[in-house]
């Protein structure tokens, strides 16, 4: 798949999204409803050769009748970012030239402690959490989106692009 530009259309306010917990080992993905009342983790998709991968990504918009994605962006505690946070970026640009699909960044911090808390009261083994926490943490990225969305009236986080980024708040 050869990546293009970046679709320019608006983040679409209704339709399915696609969440990403990108990371350099796995990548999990959950899926809302076209209504965006309720999010389901979806799948755990190796994250080794993800650029080679983006007709997986372009499959899955299509199966699932996917409208948007959103990517996680991990952020510290101060605000600031890491290493992660740029290929994070980088990863999300990929994504919307792969699927031209429009792509928003959303605030990642504590998703991954929100999904092992959640595991652990239901009763996850370890082994169980190893293989389900990065679905369970892009539905919990998901549903904070769909929340942060209904609470200010507008499309929240940052539309993921190739220009330099500065001074938009994330989440």
């Amino acid at each position: 798949m050869t990546p293009s530009t970046p679709p320019a259309d608006p983040f679409p306010e209704s339709g399915r999204i696609a969440a990403v917990d990108f990371g350099t080992v796995r990548i999990g993905i959950a899926i809302c409803d076209p209504d965006r009342i309720l999010s389901s983790p979806y799948e755990v998709f190796p994250a080794a050769n993800w650029k080679e991968n983006g007709d997986y990504f372009c499959n899955l918009a299509k199966s699932q009748r996917v409208v948007a994605f959103v990517v996680g962006l991990p952020i510290h505690l101060d605000g600031g970012e890491s290493e992660k946070s740029k290929l994070c970026r980088e990863f999300a640009v990929w994504l919307a030239e792969s699927t031209q699909l429009p792509v928003q960044l959303f605030d990642e911090r504590f998703t991954t402690v929100d999904a092992n808390e959640r595991m652990s009261i239901a009763g996850y083994t370890r082994k169980k959490k190893k293989k389900r926490v990065d679905a369970i943490a892009a539905h919990v990225l998901l549903e904070s989106f769909i929340e942060a969305c209904r609470y200010r009236g507008e499309i929240a986080g940052q539309r993921a692009s190739t220009e330099e980024q500065g001074g938009e708040e994330i989440g």
